[in-house]
């Protein structure tokens, strides 16, 4: 057993916390904001992921998982502390360290004894260091002893809690091999896999890792748009680049974009962090444009089909950035809605957990109890987010509730000949216009003959 403290209650934070108290360690989560340490001693978690509040009460009953707002009871006795807060993006796109500065003044203060700071944060390159100085210049004061290491995490919202207990890698950077190799020790239980580097090397890893990811997004989106133009379909142009196993089919769903916490801010850090040392990073300007150029093409879109937009009804099906998670920053969702909202259009939306979310974001928005109350009168609806319980929809049902039978699947979810049978003015994300194509890739006698005589 080994006493671990983890500062901050976000999705980061509260899955290192919830995982580590379940391998039998005594770990205390501490928050500033008291409203979210009221609700957890209570057993209720201020965020939804799939697992995780199961495991947080069973491990708070079990007396291995405390919640404070208290530095003096969460820091002195403290073997290893984990640094989780937020790092939200400044104006011009730098991440705003603000939190975690407080953050490590504040352990600075409490410490007492030999502590490893381990840093689960995304931070800019050399945050390390200055985390490292500070510390340093309050130590010398107080007598204590420390070293920091970095640890950035690659949990997915979503299945944060499964990719904790089954990391693909643990990154640690650190200037002291023995605190490292502490650190290492505690996640030698979930995998051998274990990189150990220099501080900066680790903390660039992260950066790059969701960069790339969200340039294989971004990409495809592209590809999206040119197969639109040419008639081919992006599905199976993602599954037959997938194959090639230097590409890998992972992230080359063409969509409505990224969104979340990671990948739009750590791209604009990045992206910031290049230009503030003189270089011209325009590959990452373009993954952020074509993102961006996603959410525009729907209005586009919808103009095209519905001519003006004041006062049509456009139904939203998901509202947050991803299934299986209540977060909205950065949703395709929210975007999308304030775009309408400016073109004057009625909004009826549904989400399974993040309307309560989005209800705080969102003005002039009716907010329905399900998907056929979305669908009830409107002119448009738009899939945002692939739940699972969009996937098989009764569109029939659906059909005849919609006033106008159009139909936009930003996800590209439902196949398009299927879609256009019920009588849905149907389109995907990339996929041909024409109802030749399936989701199979297969053609009909007929539709390859008259293809041909064309």
């Amino acid at each position: 057993m080994r006493r671990i403290t983890v500062l901050g209650v976000g999705y980061v934070g509260l899955v290192t916390a919830a995982c580590f108290a379940d391998l039998g360690n005594q770990v205390i989560c501490l928050d500033v904001i008291e409203e979210k340490i009221a609700k957890l001693k209570r057993g209720e978690l201020p965020i939804y992921e799939p697992g995780l509040e199961e495991m947080v009460q069973r491990n708070a009953a079990a007396g291995r998982l405390v919640f404070t707002t208290d530095y003096a009871q969460a820091i002195p006795k403290a073997e290893f502390i984990f640094v989780a807060v937020g790092t939200p993006s400044g104006v011009d796109g730098e991440a705003d360290l603000k939190y975690i500065r407080t953050a490590v003044e504040s352990i600075a203060r409490h410490l007492d004894g030999y502590t490893v700071i381990v840093n689960r944060s995304t931070v800019p390159v050399g945050t390390g260091d200055s985390t490292a100085q500070t510390l340093i210049e309050r130590g010398k004061k107080q007598g204590v002893d420390f070293q920091v290491v970095s640890n950035p995490e690659f949990t997915r919202e979503g299945s944060a809690v499964y990719d904790f207990l089954n990391p693909d890698r643990v990154v640690l950077g650190s200037v002291d091999a023995e605190a490292a190799e502490a650190v290492a020790e505690l996640y030698r239980v979930f995998t051998k896999n274990i990189m150990i580097t220099d501080l900066r090397t680790a903390e660039m890893i992260k950066y790059a890792s969701n960069a790339f990811l969200a340039m294989k997004i971004s990409f495809v989106n592209e590809i999206a748009s040119i197969c639109e133009k040419l008639g081919a379909d992006v599905k199976l142009v993602a599954q037959g680049m997938g194959a090639d196993q230097r590409i890998g089919a992972a992230f080359l769903n063409a969509g409505l974009g990224f969104g979340g916490s990671c990948f739009p801010k750590d791209v604009k850090a990045l992206t910031y962090m290049a230009e503030v040392n003189g270089l011209h990073p325009q590959l990452l300007r373009a993954v952020m444009d074509i993102n961006r150029d996603q959410r525009r093409r729907v209005i586009v879109q919808l103009r095209e089909l519905l001519g003006n937009l004041r006062g049509k009804t456009i139904g939203l099906l998901g509202l947050s950035f991803k299934p299986n998670t209540d977060d909205i920053r950065e949703a395709a969702a929210i975007d999308l809605a304030h775009m309408l909202a400016n073109e004057g259009a009625n909004l009826r939306a549904y989400d399974p957990v993040a309307m309560e979310n989005a209800q705080r974001v969102l003005d002039g928005v009716k907010f329905c109890g399900d998907a056929y109350q979305v669908a009830a009168g409107a002119d448009a609806m738009i899939l945002i987010t692939e739940w699972n319980e969009f996937k098989q929809l009764d569109m029939p049902r659906v059909y005849d509730a919609m006033a106008h039978k159009v139909f936009l699947d930003g996800r590209n979810v439902y196949d398009p000949a299927e879609m256009r049978a019920h009588g849905f003015e149907y389109r995907g994300i990339g996929r041909p216009l024409s109802g030749t194509t399936t989701d199979s890739g297969r053609q009909t006698t007929e539709e390859m003959a008259t293809a041909s005589v064309k």
